[in-house]
């Protein structure tokens, strides 16, 4: 009967903390920009003033109406022009250039549906010869590494675990690496649980090898 409840509790736990924990992140996430918001809202045109309770989510929509604004500003003739000036006078501030370029680039690489970057994984023999990695494409390998090389390289960003937004660049030859089937997010999920969440298919495959079965 212990045994049984402690695998009841477990089961309960398992299904209710990941509903509970992003339920929790969510609520955060909207009390805190609604909160940083409310401080560029006129008083008189704040919500609160005139109702009885309070409305979430007002500062995240009007977040979202602003980033559009700025979007279709953006995309105009006048608004490239505005942008194109501020980017030359942040290129004259020795280090606010660095830290811009840089986030300006992985931006651009992760949200832009072009790209071909991060969409592919694979697998890479790291630290050393007869252990695997898991790893992320983010392009063909140019430039003078490409010259000095002479190889046909590729780009392979090798996330750390349970934090895949840190990690290595690696200079991969394309022979050298295993392409796997599982989408980016699954390869996502597999580095920051450490293994722990398998995507369906490689569990499928994995549960077939060591079935009795499998062999007859």
């Amino acid at each position: 009967m212990t045994a049984r409840l402690r695998t009841y509790l477990l089961a309960g736990i398992v299904v209710t903390a990941p509903i509970g924990i992003t339920i929790y992140l969510a609520v955060l996430f909207v009390e805190f920009v609604d909160g940083q918001m409310r401080g560029l809202v006129p008083a008189e045109y704040d919500p609160i003033r005139y109702l009885p309770f309070d409305i979430p989510g007002l500062g995240v929509l009007a977040l979202l109406l602003m980033l559009l604004v700025v979007g279709f500003f953006a995309a105009g003739l006048i608004g490239r022009m505005v942008f194109r000036l501020g980017e030359s006078l942040i290129d004259r501030v020795p280090v606010v250039r660095s830290v811009y370029g840089a986030l300006k680039q992985i931006f651009e690489t992760v949200f832009a549906d072009s790209s071909s970057s991060f969409r592919e994984v694979v697998l890479v023999e790291y630290p050393r010869r007869g252990l695997w990695a898991v790893g992320f494409i983010t392009g063909r390998t140019r430039g003078e590494v490409r010259e000095r090389i002479d190889r046909d390289l590729v780009n392979v960003f090798l996330p750390t675990t349970p934090n895949p937004t840190s990690g290595f660049l690696l200079f991969v030859p394309r022979d050298d690496l295993v392409h796997l089937d599982m989408s980016v997010e699954e390869g996502i999920k597999m580095v920051i649980s450490a293994g722990i969440v398998t995507p369906p298919r490689a569990a499928t495959r994995d549960a077939d090898e060591v079935s009795p079965t499998a062999g007859s």
